[in-house]
């Protein structure tokens, strides 16, 4: 047994794989208050609800672009499951040429994306990951991180909205099923979910443009990814666990 575990800004998510196989995934809120004893516990509750015995994790993965979350994810795996966590970062294997001007700036996140995208689909790639912030990632056919591109995410953009126009209210992100809005919530959904739509299908064409490579697959991720990648005629596959997938090759190639 493998745990995957992906802390993001908004959201962690943890998978369980047997093998390559993924048995087991879970979604939680990432909340930087939580203790070791906290986080521990979760665990065990989680093992439980599956019958399995926590002991039979052979290893733990994890991936995280939130700091100040780490001490107590690291101290709940190290006393509840008495193993030492793989850590995605600088000097971990990858099979990826990182070619940013400093490797050290890109997101764990984004590597362990553009590893998956690579193994799953081929290179080249342009990984669109709808999260908190919505990022792209360009891998070469030389399998060359080239780097990317990083815009607010359209939860982001609806809580500013909701904030900076004292009139306009907070509203639910969802396909309001045409451009031309008859309300206000409806107007407002409809400015954000065409509207990144066509920055998601802009930004993919420039992409292209640049890498000057054919057959470049464009892979979407994240927790909107099915919301709005649906409706990018630019992408071709769509995979909400891209980033668990992505950590079991990269503990493959780190194993202990």
């Amino acid at each position: 047994m493998l745990l995957a575990i992906d802390v993001g800004n908004t959201n962690t998510t943890i998978g369980l794989f047997e093998g390559h196989n993924l048995k087991y995934h879970w979604f939680f809120s990432t909340d930087v208050n939580k203790t070791s004893d906290e986080i521990g516990i979760l665990f065990i509750s989680l093992f439980q609800h599956i019958n399995e015995d926590i002991r039979s994790v052979k290893d733990v993965i994890i991936c995280s672009v939130v700091p100040p979350v780490m001490n107590s994810l690291i101290g709940a795996v190290r006393k509840y499951m008495q193993r030492n966590p793989i850590i995605v970062g600088p000097g971990t294997k990858t099979g990826i040429n990182i070619r940013y001007e400093n490797p050290r700036d890109v997101g764990a996140d984004k590597i362990v994306n553009a590893v998956s995208a690579v193994r799953l689909y081929g290179a080249p790639v342009i990984v669109v990951d709808f999260g908190t912030a919505t990022t792209f990632c360009a891998i070469n056919g030389n399998r060359d991180y080239l780097g990317g591109v990083i815009c607010p995410g359209i939860m982001i953009s609806a809580e500013a909205l909701f904030e900076k126009a004292s009139k306009l209210p907070r509203v639910e992100i969802a396909n309001p099923l045409g451009v031309i809005g008859r309300n206000t919530v409806a107007s407002i959904q409809s400015g954000l979910f065409y509207g990144y739509i066509g920055q998601v299908e802009y930004i993919v064409a420039k992409i292209k443009e640049e890498m000057k490579e054919d057959n470049i697959k464009v892979v979407a991720t994240g927790g909107l990814a099915r919301l709005i990648a649906s409706q990018c005629r630019c992408v071709d596959e769509i995979n909400t666990l891209l980033t668990l997938e992505g950590l079991r090759e990269i503990y493959y190639l780190n194993a202990r």
